[in-house]
């Protein structure tokens, strides 16, 4: 769906207070956590908006938005 919400703890709210505390306790998890949250807030107003974008160009963004959630979650269940 076209600006459904994905942060973290939308998509994975049972680790919502792990979450809270890894970005405030790992450096590392905190940079790719905001790392994470660009490219979501951007595809999210790509969407919105309707700015021209090319299909490729966005499936590129959700692929390393994919990518970076995977190692997020991977992260959060050590």
């Amino acid at each position: 769906m076209l600006g459904e919400p994905h942060d973290l703890p939308h998509e994975f709210p049972m680790l919502a207070h792990v979450i809270d505390q890894r970005t405030e306790s790992d450096p590392a998890f905190a940079e790719l956590s905001e790392q994470y949250h660009q490219i979501d807030d951007e595809i999210r107003h790509l969407e919105l908006a309707g700015s021209p974008v090319s299909d490729q160009a966005l499936s590129s963004l959700k692929l390393n938005r994919l990518r970076l959630k995977d190692r997020l979650f991977g992260l959060l269940t050590r």
